[in-house]
């Protein structure tokens, strides 16, 4: 008797095609590695046995720590395929959080750098709970190292080749924690079936002008590998044939000659990455090799002035929106019926905005009575959403899990209108605007206006305490070039004439500083900020 299959949507079954089809792309690790979808693959399967035969189970917990390499990229598959939970530990967090983190996540297991070594070995005693550390250099030479016991990666790869389980679709895929710019970090986990519904939905997003990717595009995303995924960047080029490019640790020059060498055409950041990029001294060497990039923004909202340069190069840029509690994908800013019939210099008001949801995505801006405001533009909201891929809890916190899904919807915590073609715009993080004589002023429009003034680089605002409005807002300024506090304030008076902000928004004070404070993820950090206010 014939019985019916029940087809699991889990990593073995959603990447065997992959490495079938595309068995010559290939994976490059800056100038270090290159090898072909159909060696990664095999790498992948080795080390998904290799991991079992020293002791990993199904359900244990594999931590990593490293910068953005072709081992990092190996574990993404391999740790989810061999049935444990990938811990992507976020590498620019204190020691003292690295170690709650993976303490917390109950880590067996950690795949290691060699140079981060020494900073295990400095508080060894506190990592009782990890049963082997898995350790690699580059130079392929063994790892000396007083943690124990101890693996080489190359030896662990070596153990043997296997036919990866046909695990279930809701077993665990990935943990790690929030970048905790609202306090502690918090535990979120998603699920193989998760991680593959979220990369063919944003894939198929990512088809749409003004991107309109192909399998001809060269993937290199600048989402560190321990942030969410990397957006599910890795997952994505993998299963569409996208030759990718790893960066390992981010640094200017060497981004610059990926793109020119490897000719790369897409990329996915936050703000801070490109404004940094764009400001490097070495930039106008590469000119000619930035026209046609295709790049999307998200972490943060993509300020005009930054797109407007980044236009100048010949750069594509849209926005994009999401949380660590969404996988990230919740929207990106591609054309729909409206916009398509525009110039992109004509909608780019609407691409740099937060977007349009992307498939399998219900996406709602609602009032404090859980109704839909209308979409003109300018009435605040909260965006809450569902989709297959949000998480379903705080890891061990179900007092947070209560109020993240309060009434059955995602909680984002952000504050958004919608346009009147359908866009979302987020105008602030609910625990960042700035109340002002009991109205919000949406800081992330005012620091847009801002941006745009020649010599403004990255923007900040903040709320200040004020006796008698509560809050008024002040801005933080980096100097990319001469610029003066009348400018600024004459741009935005400009702005006001326009209609396109309230007199009352403009800040009392700006301050110009050398260099913004940023969180673990690259976002400004608007703590530190207020601090200095403080």
């Amino acid at each position: 008797m014939t019985h019916f299959y029940k087809y699991n949507l889990n990593f073995r079954n959603a990447f065997l095609t992959a490495a079938r089809n595309f068995p010559q792309r290939e994976i490059v690790y800056r100038d270090k590695k290159r090898y072909t979808f159909s060696e990664f693959y095999d790498r992948v399967s080795r080390l998904c046995n290799g991991l079992k035969e020293i002791g990993v189970k199904e359900g244990d917990v594999v931590g990593v720590i490293d910068w953005d390499t072709y081992v990092y990229m190996e574990s993404y598959f391999a740790v989810p395929m061999s049935g444990a939970t990938l811990h992507t530990i976020n590498i620019r967090y204190p020691p003292e959080l690295i170690y709650l983190t993976m303490n917390y996540a109950n880590d067996k297991y950690v795949i290691v750098r060699d140079e981060f070594v020494p900073i295990l070995e400095k508080n060894a005693p506190l990592f009782d709970f990890v049963k082997g550390w898995i350790v690699y250099s580059e130079d392929g030479k063994p790892v000396e190292t007083t943690l124990s016991p101890k693996f080489e990666y190359e030896d662990v790869i070596k153990k043997g080749k296997c036919d990866p389980p046909d695990l279930d679709e809701e077993m665990r895929a990935t943990i790690f924690f929030t970048s905790g710019t609202t306090g502690m970090p918090k535990g979120v986990t998603f699920t193989q079936k998760q991680l593959i519904l979220h990369a063919l939905s944003l894939s198929s997003s990512m088809k749409y002008r003004p991107l309109t990717l192909t399998e001809n595009d060269v993937f290199m995303s600048l989402v560190p590998m321990f942030h969410v995924h990397s957006w599910g960047m890795p997952y994505i080029a993998f299963m569409n044939g996208n030759k990718y490019v790893l960066p390992g640790r981010y640094e200017v020059k060497t981004i610059l000659e990926l793109i020119k060498n490897e000719k790369v055409t897409f990329s996915t950041m936050v703000p801070a990455i490109l404004y940094m990029i764009l400001n490097d001294k070495a930039v106008e060497d590469y000119r000619d090799y930035l026209k046609g990039w295709k790049v999307i923004i998200g972490g943060s909202a993509l300020p005009k002035g930054l797109a407007l340069k980044a236009i100048s190069y010949g750069i594509t840029v849209v926005g994009g929106y999401g949380l660590s509690e969404t996988c990230p994908v919740l929207t990106i800013s591609v054309m729909n019926d409206y916009t398509a019939k525009m110039k992109y210099e004509e909608a780019l008001d609407h691409l740099i905005s937060a977007g349009l949801p992307i498939p399998l995505v219900n996406l709602r801006v609602v009032d404090p009575a859980g109704k839909d405001v209308p979409w003109d533009n300018k009435t605040v909201g909260e965006v809450i959403a569902r989709s297959p891929w949000l998480t379903k809890e705080y890891y061990n916190d179900p007092e947070k899990t209560e109020e993240l899904w309060k009434g059955g919807w995602l909680h984002t915590g952000d504050l958004g209108v919608v346009d009147e073609f359908g866009y979302l715009h987020i105008v602030d993080r609910e625990k960042d605007a700035v109340k002002s004589g009991g109205e919000f002023i949406p800081t992330i429009i005012l620091e847009n206006a801002i941006s745009e003034v020649k010599g403004v680089g990255e923007v900040a605002i903040v709320g200040a305490p004020d006796p008698k409005w509560g809050e008024r807002p002040v801005a933080f300024i980096v100097k990319t070039g001469e610029v003066s506090e009348k400018e600024i304030y004459d741009h935005l008076n400009e702005y006001v004439k326009l209609g396109r902000i309230q007199k009352w928004w403009i800040p009392d004070k700006i301050y110009f500083i050398e260099s913004m404070p940023k969180t673990s993820t690259n976002k400004i950090d608007k703590k530190v900020l207020r601090e200095k206010l403080g």
